[in-house]
């Protein structure tokens, strides 16, 4: 059985993110969250890509993540870890084939 890779999308309000999750093994982080915001929830934006590529090289995986559309920053980063944990979902289920 091999763990595998999976893309996923997901929309929160006017905004829409675009997540793929490879485990196998290649760490490495892609991020587009076009988060323009000098404050989200009480801190500052550029931790969440410092975050989601510290995740990405702890789990040894690539992580690409790109919000596709939206206004508001809570809400783009909001549809990003979401669309990421749909992807992570998606990459660890058993393929029946």
């Amino acid at each position: 059985m091999e763990i595998g890779a999976a893309a996923r999308e997901n929309q929160i309000d006017e905004a829409l993110a675009f997540a793929t999750v490879d485990l196998r093994g290649r760490p490495f982080a892609v991020l587009d969250l076009k988060l323009y915001g000098r404050d989200l929830g009480g801190f500052a934006p550029d931790l969440l890509n410092h975050f989601l590529e510290s995740f990405a090289f702890a789990l040894k995986a690539a992580v690409h993540i790109t919000v596709l559309s939206g206004v508001n920053d809570h809400h783009k980063a909001e549809a990003a870890f979401k669309a990421l944990a749909r992807a992570l979902d998606a990459a660890v289920r058993i393929d029946p084939r």
